[in-house]
């Protein structure tokens, strides 16, 4: 590796004597980054103290230095996508985030008690704010791009890809585990007859769903997954269970299953993580997501051990990035509408949250699952259907 350090002369941020701002250079320079140069992902260094934030607290320094305009990407996406296509989070690994790691291994975070909280620090923001961001349906999970012009049609091919997998029909009980404002369940009750039972922890969801959703045969419950009752022939969720935590996975399954009929399907679409001993993100777990927790394929192979089939897998993460970008513009330019309310700092906060995670799926370091299960397996085989 070159020991060639380039700085940005007109920056009082750096010092070429300073040991770590070399080291921060010569990390990014692994990504193809530049402290001070001219291409849109590469990084401005606006006040100092910003290595020493990221070596002392990972991303959790990185985001709160750039939510406070100590550093600046015009494309911060592309930032992400560079840093972590180079593996570079895993080469800074401060020493005080060893307690994140502890407690996310030691301690239940997603219990009954603690499970409301991400409800009300995250979908609770106001469905107004959240109107402006997404499709119409208002569908807050991963579009399905494959035939896609744009965000709209994207979330409908995803709910009638759920549709077709789950083949569903006229009369049949679906329970949806984290219904969200209702997309799924108004989408298959309008396009396949089916009568729908969804739960959420959030109030506005619940609220707003309720009155969208009140000519159709669809309830609403403002509920906690394991206090769910009643016998269905299918069950979704989508998206809800980045939130149950590693220590609750066995628990969800067993819940799905005890609810499932017997020749029932239950299609589980979330977004997971490469490895399985990782951490979650403290950035994300203290501004966006509180106790959220990524499953790997294995530990979500460990909870459905002896409990539930595996009849189909499918991985399409890199559409999280479309989907990402095109909340990003429709947030961008709903934003003077919130500007007042919600403040500059939120602003960064979000940009920062959704184009980090639009370069976290272009770079494959997360992903996007949708498995189908049955309880006994289907005779013959189950065979996916095409869209």
């Amino acid at each position: 590796m070159s020991r060639e350090f380039t700085f940005d002369a007109g920056s009082d941020y750096l010092s070429q004597d300073s040991g770590l701002h070399r080291l921060t250079v010569e990390l990014l320079q692994q990504a193809d980054i530049r402290i001070g140069g001219n291409r849109p992902w590469d990084m401005q260094l606006k006040a100092g103290g910003v290595p020493e934030r990221v070596f002392a607290q990972g991303n959790l320094g990185l985001g709160e230095a750039y939510m406070e305009g100590a550093w600046e990407a015009e494309r911060l996406d592309e930032f992400f996508f560079r840093l972590l296509r180079a593996d570079i989070d895993r080469q800074v690994r401060p020493a005080r985030l060893i307690f994140y790691t502890l407690r996310s291994r030691l301690l239940n975070r997603q219990n009954r008690r603690r499970a409301w909280k991400v409800g009300e620090t995250h979908y609770d923001l106001g469905n107004d704010f959240y109107a402006a961001m997404l499709d119409p349906r208002m569908t807050y999970t991963c579009g399905y791009w494959k035939d896609a012009g744009d965000l709209a049609e994207a979330q409908e091919a995803k709910l009638e890809l759920i549709c077709r997998k789950l083949g569903l029909e006229r009369g049949m009980r679906v329970l949806d585990i984290g219904c969200g404002w209702g997309s799924f369940m108004g989408y298959a009750a309008e396009r396949y007859g089916v009568q729908c039972v969804g739960v959420t922890i959030s109030r506005e969801q619940q609220a707003l769903a309720r009155e969208r959703y009140a000519r159709l045969p669809v309830e609403f419950r403002l509920q906690d997954y394991r206090e769910i009752q009643g016998r269905f022939d299918r069950i979704v969720s989508v998206g809800m269970f980045e939130h149950v935590g590693r220590k609750n996975h066995r628990r969800f399954f067993e819940v799905a299953a005890r609810c499932l009929a017997d020749d029932g399907l239950l299609l589980l679409h979330t977004i997971g993580k490469n490895r399985r001993h990782s951490t979650p993100d403290p950035w994300i777990d203290r501004y966006i997501f509180p106790n959220g927790d990524l499953p790997s394929l294995g530990q979500i192979g460990d909870a459905l051990d002896g409990l539930l089939v595996l009849e189909d897998l499918h991985n399409f993460g890199a559409d999280y990035d479309r989907t990402l970008m095109a909340w990003h513009a429709n947030f961008e330019a709903a934003w003077p509408r919130f500007a007042a309310e919600l403040g500059e700092r939120f602003r960064r906060m979000w940009r920062y949250y959704l184009l980090s995670c639009a370069g976290a799926f272009r770079a494959r370091d997360i992903q996007l699952w949708q498995y189908v299960l049955s309880k006994k397996g289907i005779p013959g085989g189950y065979r996916r259907p095409l869209l």
